[in-house]
């Protein structure tokens, strides 16, 4: 009898696979005659009774064919049965002990060992043909899965800090628990709890924060950065909160309510935190007006009492609030932080939101950047930085005309300063260099340097320091050559 060749694989997966007699499973490979072949199905008629599918004594011959077409090449059946599902291996396994051989029998033709036969007779008694499907190899237990009063305790302090108008991500969170848990969650553990909950947004890629550069000021007062932000009041109008902030330790140096913020405030407010903290080494804001006239060709009032402390001024590129990142970052806190609370009607409430938050965020909020420290920590950590010498100062050339009165302008921290020159010269076009307090005036069409001062900024107007009366050699009259007053 010739060996059939083993192309057709054993379907597991039958409905009837577990009611159909083992001759009728085996049909459906090439192994067994086909039972609907005509010449089978003679055979059946001859010699079944009615209402069988077979007859016994083709049950006996196919259940001879079987036996036959396994027991006759040992290595072809081990090719045949390593290319089927590992299902169809364990069931035909088990169907071959079930029809009569031995397991001994049965691990030698399929090329397993006697004790998993075993094995799998064992699992079909226990548990039918699913226990000789894969089983899941997950441990039951698992001594690192997080409990769940941790897991219940974050998702509560996350919404605690939502409410408080706090940030509530998994840094924030792993701050929080470190002063009421011995043994906190990591970082990783805290945001895999959020994300399981839902309780993360996804947010759309942004640019990798290892683009940017970032700089951080080496000392307490080396760099203090300053901007304002716009808030509702509860009476329908808008105020404005001038903030000033250290560079080295986000510690808030002020934060006051005005409506609105003018340069008198912006000079008035930092007189007030140098008083209390120190005078800074520099500062660095945008280029609002209040800050800053550089590109209307004179300096403001700010400007020019940085000049007398030697403070170095900094301003960012227009248009790039990013220079501005740390202070710009704190105006998304602060807003967050009031939305949390009952609106305030006027500057007075508004100014006591300010300063509990103040509070808050110097001496109890632990800040991601700085290691988890507060800001007050290592604001007063170290010796804080001065002011170094500094007289580059404010360049100028003013292009001017002197007037019928004899006099030329000149703006200079938002006071206007008259500079006589005499009322021979006017109509006279004048070219004046400026530097800080020194000015000297030259007569644009002779080149004849017509005066030289220096600016007494207390006073409008800049006299010659001449006499009254009439000048030696004045066509109008005057004293003679040579004249002299009696003793």
């Amino acid at each position: 009898m010739a060996t059939p060749e083993c192309s057709h694989e054993f379907s597991a997966t039958d409905p009837d696979e577990t009611t159909r007699p083992m001759t009728r499973r085996l049909a459906h490979a090439s192994l067994l005659p086909n039972p609907d072949d005509p010449h089978v199905t003679n055979r059946k008629t001859r010699g079944s009774t009615p209402g069988s599918s077979i007859g016994r004594a083709d049950s006996v011959v196919f259940q001879d064919i079987f036996i036959a077409c396994f027991t006759s090449s040992l290595s072809l059946s081990r090719r045949c049965w390593a290319s089927l599902p590992s299902m169809s291996k364990q069931r035909v396994i088990v169907e071959a002990v079930l029809a009569g051989k031995s397991q001994r029998e049965v691990a030698r033709l399929y090329g397993v060992s006697q004790p998993r036969v075993s094995q799998l007779v064992t699992a079909w008694r226990t548990g039918g043909w699913p226990a000789l499907e894969p089983q899941s190899r997950r441990p039951k237990t698992n001594p690192n899965t997080t409990p769940q009063t941790t897991i219940d305790h974050v998702l509560a302090l996350r919404q605690e800090l939502l409410d408080y108008g706090a940030d509530a991500g998994p840094h924030s969170i792993a701050n929080a628990l470190e002063d009421t848990m011995d043994q906190p969650p990591s970082v990783t553990t805290i945001w895999r709890i959020l994300t399981r909950a839902g309780a993360i947004t996804p947010e759309p890629r942004k640019r990798p924060k290892r683009s940017w550069t970032r700089f951080q000021a080496d000392l307490p007062n080396e760099c203090w950065q300053a901007d304002f932000t716009h808030t509702p009041l509860g009476n329908g109008t808008d105020a404005e909160i001038l903030i000033w902030l250290d560079d080295h330790s986000r510690f808030i140096i002020s934060a006051t309510a005005h409506k609105p913020v003018t340069g008198k405030i912006v000079l008035a407010t930092f007189r007030a935190a140098c008083i209390q903290h120190g005078t800074p080494q520099s500062t660095l804001t945008d280029n609002g007006l209040v800050f800053t006239t550089r590109f209307r060709g004179g300096a403001n009032a700010f400007e020019i009492e940085l000049l007398n402390l030697n403070i170095t001024q900094k301003n960012g590129s227009p248009n790039h609030p990013q220079t501005q990142g740390k202070v710009e970052r704190l105006n998304q806190t602060l807003k967050k932080w009031l939305n949390a609370r009952s609106q305030a009607h006027n500057l007075d409430e508004l100014q006591t939101l300010l300063n509990e938050f103040v509070d808050y965020y110097n001496h109890r909020r632990k800040h991601r950047s700085l290691q988890r420290q507060t800001p007050n920590s290592l604001y007063t950590a170290r010796a804080k930085a001065t002011p170094e010498h500094n007289r580059d100062g404010h360049y100028r050339i003013r292009q001017d005309t002197v007037h019928n009165t004899g006099s030329v302008t000149l703006r200079r921290a938002g006071r206007t300063h008259h500079i006589q020159l005499g009322t021979a010269l006017g109509g006279t076009p004048v070219r004046m260099l400026i530097h800080d307090l020194d000015v000297i005036v030259i007569n644009r069409e002779t080149g004849e340097i017509l005066r030289e001062l220096t600016i007494n900024p207390n006073k409008d107007s800049q006299p010659r320091g001449l006499k009254p009366g009439p000048q030696p050699g004045n066509k109008k009259g005057g004293m003679p050559k040579g004249f002299k007053f009696e003793k």
